[in-house]
């Protein structure tokens, strides 16, 4: 089956453009995105950038950004408006700082900061964060070709890890989920908690039999945008204990063991 063509030009200034941004589609145009020429959507949708778009459905075109959709929202506005306007009570400005940070809008940064400063020093409010991980290994059996008419039977172990979360801090709550990609539905509106599971895929399983088991990976996006691979337990409790001690939390205890602090089951984290 031949590749759907791509888009024979570049789409022009005036014109709409429409980006994917983590799964939520925004329609703009490129007098917008390039507001500010210095910022990192300023290069990328530059005049002249030869930055080719995905195909969708019925000869459509699109840009994908894996980053929080959600927050792009107040990113677009600012780059429509040129000014800072959020909802009242919104609690989210550390996520959209952080976002602000990787498109690297050096006007919206600093809009952020003058928001803190004029709403006063952050009150810090008692919450209690839990995390807990389990393991579940299992034998995967499958068919390896060996040659032309040649299959052997082989086998590889799969660990399979869920996750839950629960915290009483909408902010944290919300850079803990950028940080793994959980879109905000998941665990219900307004909901403290969700829940994660992943199976990196090991070495000896075929990539086709890992997909056809509806196995998949976990990552985890820095600050700078970068993805690092969650591969187990340990990975995924330093992810947490990171953004826990960032928002003011304390370990207050470890189960089953506290002298094995990355290797435990339940993480519980308190704020006073």
């Amino acid at each position: 089956i031949p590749p759907p063509p791509m888009p024979s030009q570049a789409p022009s200034f005036g014109g709409p453009v429409t980006l994917n941004v983590g799964g939520t589609l925004y329609a703009t145009t490129l007098e917008t995105l390039t507001r500010f020429p210095d910022s990192m959507l300023g290069a990328m949708f530059r005049e002249g950038a030869a930055l080719p778009p995905n195909s969708g459905p019925q000869g459509s075109s699109y840009y994908f950004i894996d980053r929080d959709g959600k927050a792009f929202r107040h990113i677009l506005n600012f780059l429509r408006l040129g000014c800072l306007d959020l909802p009242r009570g919104y609690g989210e400005t550390a996520l959209l700082r952080a976002e602000a940070d990787f498109y690297q809008i050096q006007p919206l940064l600093d809009a952020l900061r003058e928001l803190e400063v004029t709403q006063g020093t952050e009150v810090v409010t008692a919450a209690l964060f839990h995390a807990d991980v389990d393991a579940t290994p299992r034998l995967v059996h499958f068919s390896a070709r060996r040659g032309p008419h040649h299959y052997e039977l082989s086998a590889a172990r799969v660990d399979t890890f869920r996750a839950n979360i629960f915290c009483t801090d909408p902010t944290c709550l919300g850079v803990l989920r950028a940080r793994f990609g959980v879109a905000e539905g998941e665990g219900g509106e307004g909901s403290p908690h969700f829940r994660l599971e992943w199976a990196p895929c090991p070495e000896g399983l075929p990539e086709v039999e890992y997909r056809r088991l509806g196995l998949k990976q976990l990552w985890a996006v820095g600050e700078a945008g970068e993805r690092r691979e969650v591969l187990g337990t340990p990975g995924f409790l330093e992810e947490v204990l990171q953004v826990a001690l960032e928002h003011g939390f304390r370990l207050d205890s470890v189960f089953p063991d506290p002298e094995d602090l990355l290797n435990s089951r339940s993480l519980r984290f308190v704020r006073h």
